[in-house]
This record gives C-alpha cells, sequence and structure tokens, in this order.
C-alpha cells in the first residue's frame, strides 16, 4: 500500500504468494505486474456487479485491457491520455514520492503504454479534469442508450409502441 490507502477500501491487499494462486486458479479477470507490484480484478466480483445491472470502470493498464477485452469482447475500451509528457511529468513529481529514478522508469513506461492507446475504442484526454470527467460520463451515457441495452428495460413501452400490447 501506497501511504494513506487502505486494504478494502482503495485495494484488496494480498500476500504475494496468495496472489500466484489466485492466478493459477483463473479467479481474476486480469492481472499484469506493474512496477514490480502485481494487480489483479477479480473476476467474480465484476461478474455479480454486472449482473446487478450495474456499469463498472476498471483502472487498469494495456495488459489488463487486452485480457479483459478477450474474456468480454462486449466491453467498452477509453484510453485516457495526459495532455503532453511534460504533464504527466509534472503530477509524477506533484506526488512527491518518487526518486528521479522512479520518475524515468513512470515515464518510460507511460510511453509504452501509450503506444497501445490504438487498441482502445475511445480517447479521452485528461487535460481539464472536468472535461475529461464529462467525456468520461457521456460514453457511459452513450453505451446506456445502446439498443441492447435498453431492450429489456424499454420491453413494455416498446410492445406498446408497435401495437404487440
Amino acid at each position: 500500500p501506497r501511504p494513506g490507502e487502505r486494504n478494502g477500501v482503495h485495494y484488496n491487499f494480498v500476500e504475494k504468494t496468495k496472489f500466484l494462486r489466485m492466478v493459477q486458479a483463473g479467479e481474476f479477470l486480469e492481472h499484469a505486474e506493474v512496477f514490480g507490484n502485481r494487480y489483479g480484478t477479480a473476476e467474480a466480483t465484476v461478474r455479480a456487479e454486472l449482473d446487478r445491472g450495474r456499469d463498472l470502470l476498471l483502472e487498469i493498464d494495456w495488459q489488463g485491457a487486452r485480457q479483459v477485452r478477450e474474456r468480454f469482447p462486449e466491453a467498452v475500451s477509453i484510453f485516457v491520455l495526459p495532455p503532453s509528457a511534460s504533464a504527466l511529468e509534472q503530477r509524477l513529481r506533484g506526488r512527491g514520492q518518487d526518486s528521479e529514478q522512479i520518475i524515468a522508469g513512470r515515464m518510460a513506461e507511460a510511453r509504452s503504454e501509450m503506444s497501445h492507446c490504438g487498441e482502445y475504442e475511445f480517447l479521452v484526454v485528461n487535460d481539464d479534469f472536468d472535461t475529461a470527467l464529462d467525456d468520461l460520463a457521456c460514453l457511459v451515457r452513450a453505451e446506456r442508450l445502446r439498443r441492447g441495452h435498453c431492450e429489456l428495460r424499454l420491453a413494455s413501452l416498446l410492445a406498446a409502441l408497435s401495437g404487440q400490447n
């Protein structure tokens, strides 16, 4: 955990051996190692939320996104870009928790990560937070309006309007 992060709030932290057992058991929808840390998204949790009709946003890297798209081809993929490399570097420095070596590594990894943005359906530039948030909200609203998502919810209305009631 980073300073201020709490188990069960920000992430569910598990020991490395347990994490590896979970990978072997196929419990993750996606998993990856990033900067020496392992991250994963529990598939059971995702499926339970989707079964409740909830929208989920997964904040994951390109490796994880690729795994999700393989298992959920209907998933909508959105890549959030910084407005520039210098703005990204400023943001990393502004966190005040990383050495020059760590920042250099994160910048190199970010460039590598951004080289995969062509794999995503949508690109959002996080220049102004409120604008980026609005862009994300618009994408979620548009997805909710797809016919496949609306047909069950609107079944009685559609039947009534088509004279089938």
